[in-house]
C-alpha cells in the first residue's frame, strides 16, 4: 500500500527535486501496476501537480486557518493510537471532549465506555421510554488480507458493545475502504463475514458504505473500514453505576480478531478456529432475557488492551477499585488460545480475550453463574469491587497492584519490536498533544461563529 499524496508531500518537504519525486512516484506504480513507464509517468506527474496546487498561498486567513491542521508533531504510532493502552487511552480523553457539545447525550463518549447511547427525542416519546444505543467498530488493521475473518470478527465485536449496555441490537451497517488495487472479491469476502455474524445473531444489516481508500491517491491492496450497530434498550448498563461490594464474573474468551491475527502471523492458523463462535452472544442474550438483569449493574467484554486496560479504564469511570484473582482468570481462556499465547510469548491479561465481563450484586452472582452455564458457556466469579481505587491481581502467593502498559500486549513480532513500555519524553508528548487537541476546539468555536454569523 503507498500513499502517493502522503508520499510526494514528505519528500517535497524533504527538499527532493521534481524529477527525483517523479521517478519516486512511477517506481511505486509499477509495484502494483501493469503500466508502461510513460504511463505510470503521466500519472505521477498529475499526482505531483495535484499536491503543489493544494498548498494554499492565498492571504485570507480563515481559509488557511480551516485548511491547516494544529500539528502536535506526534506521530498516531509513536503515541500507541489505536494500541489499547495508556497511550491509546490518553488520546480517547481528548477525543471525549472534542465530542462534547450543547446537545448532550445520554452516554457521551467521555465516559469511555463500550458504545454511547441518547433519549428518544420529546415529539417521538410514547408509552415506553427507550433508549438509542450506538456503537461504531473498526476492523483488525491486520487483517486485511483476511477480509472474512475481518467482517465476522468486527460485527461480532460492534454486536457485544451493543449488548453490554443492556440494548438489544436492530441494525447493523457497514462502512469499507478498499485500496485501488484490491481485488473486489476482497469486498465480498468482507460482506460475507459480516453477514456471516448477521444471520447467526438475526440482526440485519441496513446500510452501508464502500469508497476507495485515499481515490486516486493511494495504490497498494489493503481495505480497511468497520461497522456500526444500533440498538434499543429500556435501562441503561453503565460503567459509573458499579457500586463498592459487587461481584465481578467473567465467561470464557477465546479472543477475535487479536488472537486471529496472532495465530496467523505466528504461523500457528489452526488455532484461529476457536475464535469462530458466539459464546458471548449465547451468554449475554440469556442475561437480558432473565429476570436477574435488575442486579447487573454493568457488562463490558474484554477487549482494549485486554482485562489489564478494560479494568484500568473500568475503574477510572466508576470510582472504585478491583481485586481479581488471576488463576481463575487463566481458567477461563480457551485452552488452544492460551497454549498460542504462551508458545508466542503473548501476556493473556494485555490482549483481547472477547469475554464477558459482568459486575452484579452479591445477591445475584449464583444465580447468573448457573443461568449462563445452562447455556453452555463457562462462567466464574473472579474477584469484587473495592474502593481502592486501584486494580490488584492476586495469585496464591502474590498480590500485585496492576497498570495497563503503554501499548497492549505485543502479540505480533513487529510489535514485539516496537515494545509496550512507556516512551522516554512521555510527558512532553502529552503536552504536545494536549495543546494540539485544545488548539481544534478553539479552531472549532472559531468556525462556528462565523457560520452563524454568516447563515
Amino acid at each position: 500500500m503507498t500513499d502517493l499524496e502522503g508520499t510526494t508531500r514528505a519528500l517535497i518537504d524533504k527538499k527532493w527535486s521534481k524529477e527525483e519525486i517523479i521517478s519516486k512516484l512511477v517506481e511505486e506504480y509499477l509495484v502494483y501496476k501493469e503500466l508502461t513507464k510513460d504511463q505510470a509517468t503521466q500519472l505521477a506527474l498529475a499526482v505531483y501537480e495535484e499536491c503543489e496546487k493544494s498548498e494554499y498561498t492565498g492571504k485570507d486567513t480563515l481559509v488557511k486557518e480551516i485548511l491547516d491542521i494544529p500539528r502536535a508533531n506526534i506521530a498516531v504510532g509513536e503515541q500507541g493510537v489505536g494500541c489499547r493502552g495508556v497511550g491509546d487511552f490518553f488520546v480517547h480523553k481528548l477525543i471525549g471532549d472534542l465530542s462534547t457539545t450543547s446537545t448532550e447525550a445520554y452516554l457521551s463518549p467521555k465516559s469511555l465506555d463500550d458504545a454511547g447511547a441518547v433519549k428518544l427525542p420529546e415529539g417521538y416519546k410514547s408509552g415506553d421510554e427507550f433508549l438509542i444505543i450506538s456503537k461504531m467498530e473498526g476492523m483488525h488493521s491486520r487483517l486485511s488480507d483476511f477480509p472474512f475473518l475481518a467482517g465476522f470478527h468486527v460485527t461480532r465485536a460492534g454486536l457485544r458493545d451493543v449488548y453490554v449496555k443492556g440494548a438489544i441490537p436492530i441494525s447493523i451497517m457497514v462502512d469499507v475502504h478498499l485500496g485501488d488495487d484490491a481485488d473486489v472479491g476482497k469486498l465480498f469476502d468482507f460482506m460475507a463475514g459480516i453477514s456471516a455474524v448477521a444471520e447467526l445473531s438475526k440482526v440485519p444489516i441496513t446500510a452501508g458504505s464502500t469508497l476507495r481508500i485515499g481515490g486516486d491517491m493511494v495504490i497498494g491492496t489493503r481495505i480497511t473500514g468497520g461497522i456500526a450497530v444500533v440498538g434499543l434498550t429500556k435501562s441503561l448498563l453503565a460503567r459509573r453505576d458499579i457500586q463498592v461490594g459487587d461481584k465481578i464474573l467473567m465467561t470464557e474468551g477465546a479472543g477475535g480478531g487479536t488472537i486471529s491475527t496472532t495465530a496467523i502471523y505466528s504461523g500457528n492458523h489452526d488455532a484461529l478456529k476457536a475464535t469462530l463462535n458466539i459464546k458471548f452472544l449465547t451468554a449475554v442474550k440469556a442475561i437480558l432475557e432473565s429476570e436477574y438483569l435488575p442486579q447487573i449493574r454493568s457488562m463490558c467484554d474484554v477487549t482494549n488492551g485486554g482485562l489489564r486496560g478494560d479494568l484500568y479504564e473500568i475503574i477510572y469511570e466508576s470510582k472504585t477499585g478491583v481485586e481479581i484473582s488471576i488463576s481463575k482468570v487463566e481458567d477461563l481462556v480457551d485452552p488452544p488460545v492460551l497454549e498460542l499465547l504462551t508458545k508466542t510469548n503473548v501476556d493473556y491479561l494485555g490482549v483481547s480475550l472477547d469475554a464477558l465481563l459482568l459486575f452484579v450484586s452479591p445477591e445475584a452472582s449464583e444465580n447468573i453463574i448457573n443461568l449462563v452455564q445452562e447455556v453452555g458457556v463457562k462462567i466464574i466469579e473472579i474477584g469484587n469491587v473495592t474502593d481502592s481505587n486501584q486494580v490488584i491481581f492476586k495469585s496464591k502467593s502474590v498480590e500485585s497492584t496492576v497498570m495497563p502498559r503503554f501499548r497492549e500486549s505485543a502479540y505480533t513480532p513487529i510489535k514485539k519490536v516496537i515494545g509496550e513500555d512507556d516512551p522516554a519524553k512521555k510527558s512532553e508528548m502529552e503536552a504536545k498533544i494536549e495543546e494540539s487537541a485544545a488548539s481544534s476546539l478553539k479552531k472549532r468555536e472559531k468556525i462556528i461563529d462565523y457560520i452563524k454569523k454568516n447563515q
